[in-house]
């Protein structure tokens, strides 16, 4: 008996490598299974594995603190770098059109939280890596403050007891964060009006929309023609012959007769001036519905949805391959993670692209064995690239670099160099004939991976004192602070959105929930409203936001220190 104990001792409560990550193990399972549990319909997610490891420090477990904060320092590496990779193709897009005002308003609400930060700061006397700590969980963006926690590690070294602080003030906060952005936008929704209308498709990048041509200077000119004398990014996809009975695929060559409908893929700011252009636009039925079965609409003709798997495909331009001249199809419809993209001439494919091609059957066959179309292939995860770009992220966080109103030299760290360079590898490695794919099962693994044990680590390293905070120290004004700074910049947002600029409920919920990156906020507001903006707008603001979350934080610490 003597002998079990003893072993139970030196392996299972004694402080070592092994013993740590039996605790990282059993604090990360543990918090997966609590992590379903709703209060409503509310959850902490993720987020139960902090408040478990947490728990188990209360309780006098003991770690390894070298080991704690290795495994600490790469869960986060990991989680931050498979993020930029992640929501690197849609980072730059995300600028353009109604996504840059969208991003402007994140902007704004990120500055207005940072102000009140500043000055409650002043009022309150509170550090200001705690202020931080505490706006990482009003916020609910536990990435902010791992940048935080980076920054001061490189800043005293051998101070934990500020990691442990602004930690702390995290977990205080962040379940009032969660459930505060919800709160906000229950009083947001008593400022829409009564009937709003559905714009369901305002952020996508592809609008289908169907003209009849009646402009005598569209009439017999070729598609080639059209589209050098439009100069706009337009996809004449299908061309209706003689009351609709003749269904035309067309190619550079052919001539548009009067009379003709064509379906048309563009930008939906330019619908205006092609209506002009062709003549008539038919609104008769909406070609943007996902009712649409777009496989019967083509029974004349073969449809077929190819994958790009072809290595050599990779960054390339549609208009390199020339496929219409070269095998007479079209490409209809782009499907990149999920989101739909405009068969424009300069954009560069990417592999695992999905696209769905029209034409004739020997046509379809020839292009798709150009393409790939080898699921196989994408089954075998790109490590090479993947190592290279942790490796290099971490170089450039280590990089110092000396801003004119810093009082030292300001370094990205593992929170901010890996994101980086995650995200110029998931926009531009393709464009440079690096493989970044990864399947979205292995990016939601490798990110879940990083983020479960880093929160794992950062609740046993540094949740000893937390009951102690909690009710002899500051615990219950960091409660109050986190919970202004959760509702005061999103109701301030929220109603510049909806009744300054007069966009829809629905939009603006998405981008506040985008802004805040909290999932839970997002579940309730798709459930009340029933609309895709919601997504879409979250989708449009999440990774810019992100991104300025992360750098500006370590910015703001650093001007402060």
């Amino acid at each position: 008996m003597n002998t079990i104990v003893s072993w139970l001792y030196a392996n299972v409560v004694e402080a070592s490598m092994t013993q740590t990550i039996l605790a990282i193990a059993l604090v990360s399972a543990i918090g997966l299974l609590f992590a379903k549990i709703k209060f409503g319909k509310v959850s902490l997610g993720v987020t139960f594995v902090f408040f478990v490891g947490i728990s188990l420090a209360q309780m006098g477990v003991q770690v390894d603190q070298e080991i704690i904060a290795f495994i600490q320092s790469f869960g986060l590496v990991l989680f931050v770098y498979a993020l930029g990779v992640e929501v690197g193709p849609s980072f730059f897009p995300s600028l353009r059109s109604k996504g840059l005002f969208f991003n402007l308003y994140a902007l704004t609400m990120i500055i207005l939280t940072y102000i009140l930060v500043i000055v409650l700061h002043y009022l309150t006397d509170i550090p200001m890596p705690n202020m931080l700590g505490i706006m990482s969980g009003a916020v609910t963006n536990t990435p902010v403050l791992a940048a935080v926690q980076s920054t001061l590690r490189s800043i005293y070294p051998d101070n934990l007891q500020l990691l442990s602080d602004a930690a702390m003030a995290t977990a205080v906060t962040y379940p009032l964060g969660v459930v505060g952005v919800i709160l906000a936008l229950i009083c947001l929704s008593a400022l829409k009006p009564k009937k709003e209308h559905k714009h369901t498709h305002d952020l996508k990048n592809a609008y289908i929309v169907e003209f009849q041509v009646l402009n005598p200077a569209v009439i017999d000119c070729t598609v080639q023609q059209l589209v050098q004398k439009i100069q706009k990014y337009i996809i004449i996809s299908r061309i209706w012959r003689g009351e609709k009975e003749e269904l035309i695929i067309p190619t550079s060559e052919t001539k548009i007769g009067e009379g003709d409908h064509i379906l048309v893929l563009c930008h939906e700011e330019d619908l205006e001036m092609l209506t002009l252009f062709f003549g008539k636009r038919d609104d008769r039925r909406d070609w943007n519905s996902n009712e649409i079965d777009w496989d019967k609409l083509d029974s004349y003709l073969n449809s077929k949805r190819v994958i790009i798997t072809n290595p050599k495909i990779n960054g390339v331009k549609i208009s390199s391959l020339k496929l219409r001249n070269r095998f007479g199809i079209n490409i209809t419809r782009i499907d990149r993670a999920g989101i739909e993209l405009l068969a424009e001439a300069d954009l560069y494919l990417q592999l695992g692209d999905r696209l769905t091609i029209v034409g004739k059957a020997q046509a379809l066959a020839d292009a798709t064995e150009l393409l790939g179309n080898s699921i196989k292939t994408l089954y075998k995860p790109r490590l090479v690239s993947f190592f290279f770009g942790i490796f290099f992220g971490c170089l450039l966080g280590l990089i110092p670099l000396s801003l004119p109103f810093m009082s030292m030299p300001i370094r990205l760290g593992l929170a901010g160099g890996p994101i980086i360079v995650g995200i110029l590898m998931g926009a531009f490695g393709p464009r440079l004939h690096i493989s970044t794919y990864l399947t979205n099962s292995a990016t939601q693994l490798i990110k879940q991976l990083g983020l479960v044990v880093y929160l794992a680590a950062l609740g046993l390293s540094s949740g000893g004192n937390f009951l102690n905070t909690l009710l002899n120290g500051d615990g219950f004004l960091w409660l109050l602070i986190g919970f202004v700074v959760t509702l005061l910049p999103t109701l301030m947002t929220g109603w510049l959105c909806i009744r300054v600029f007069g966009h829809s409920y629905s939009e603006t919920s998405g981008l506040l929930c985008g802004t805040m990156a909290n999932p839970f906020a997002l579940d309730y507001a798709e459930e009340q409203t029933q609309s895709q903006n919601v997504s879409v707008a979250y989708a449009t603001v999440y990774p810019v936001a992100m991104f300025v979350r992360i750098i500006t934080a370590q910015m703001v610490l650093l001007f402060f220190v």
